[in-house]
């Protein structure tokens, strides 16, 4: 028990410095963040002393993206986090999220040879608990980036053929390339649309549509976003590309049409698991009574 005791008030003590070294009242600001607001040349500066929570995640970050790097791949994770977490426009990067995935693992450690220490469970089951806890967490994080990224995609397919349509009609109304996915970008609110305002933000660094549109198109991951994109390739090259983008718009529709059959073909024989073993199980229960009463007669 003095034990336990003594790992829970160090655990506790830890977590309590880096959470009040958040606080004004309890950290003592630097000379260099009390002299910024009059320097002239001010730089931004990260707070806190030694012993912050800033200090803390600059100091296991490089070390927290080696450990998550090794661990992705162990999990046979095959895309890179970066792309992930740029394609669900992530506010956060990759070295914070691998903090964040440390963090995350290490809580779940401690809290895991807590409850051991507490319950006093076998050795193995201790042992089992301790290493698939922080596992566990790093996981479910990683699984979490992993589900979005995929509804992302998924969203952009099926906002891609409404997309693919507006882009015709501007185009074939005598806009250009750039201004029709300007247009789109400022006036729609789905995910085409946010990624559509990163392709407009590229081509105002200097980067020509096409370029922009092609980057999207790696990012995305979207196999029929590609093809749209070769088609919006051919703009200095053919005089009707409207009617090019609707015959790829079209195309878009029948192959979501293609999957909604599929998935609704699939629940169908979902439903039908269910049904089966309830319809099973007691024909196994009354076949097996004259079985057993069989063997009973055979035996006496």
């Amino acid at each position: 028990m003095t034990r336990a005791a003594a790992l829970g008030g160090l655990v506790l003590f830890v977590g309590l410095t880096l959470l009040l070294s958040e606080l004004r009242w309890f950290r003592r600001t630097g000379l260099e963040e009390r002299l910024g607001p009059y320097a002239a040349a001010r730089r931004p500066l990260g707070g806190g002393g030694m012993l912050s929570a800033a200090s803390f995640r600059e100091a296991i970050a490089p070390l927290s993206r080696l450990v998550g790097e090794r661990l992705a791949r162990l999990f046979r994770v095959g895309e890179e986090l970066g792309i992930r977490l740029e394609r669900i426009h992530s506010p956060i990067g990759v070295t914070g999220f691998r903090v964040r995935q440390v963090g995350w693992s290490v809580a779940a450690f401690g809290a895991a040879v807590l409850a051991c220490i507490a319950a006093d469970p076998p050795v193995p089951v201790a042992v089992a608990a301790v290493v698939s806890a922080p596992v566990a967490a790093f996981g479910v994080l990683e699984q979490q980036v992993a589900r979005k990224s995929a509804r992302w995609q998924q969203r952009i397919f099926l906002e891609l053929p409404v997309v693919s349509e507006q882009l015709g009609m501007l185009m074939g109304a005598g806009w250009s390339l750039g201004a029709a996915v300007a247009r789109i970008a400022e006036r729609g609110n789905g995910a085409c649309a946010r990624d559509l305002g990163r392709v407009q933000a590229r081509m105002q660094q200097g980067l020509s549509e096409v370029d922009a549109l092609r980057e999207w198109a790696d990012l995305a991951g979207v196999a029929e976003l590609d093809r749209l994109v070769g088609v919006l390739a051919l703009d200095r090259e053919t005089a009707d590309l409207s009617k090019l983008i609707s015959e790829e718009a079209r195309s878009i529709r029948r192959e979501a049409q293609r999957r909604l059959v599929e998935s609704i073909e699939r629940r169908n024989q979902q439903v039908w698991v269910p049904v089966t073993a309830a319809t099973l199980a007691p024909g196994v229960l009354l076949m097996g009574v004259p079985f057993v009463d069989a063997l009973t007669l055979f035996a006496a």
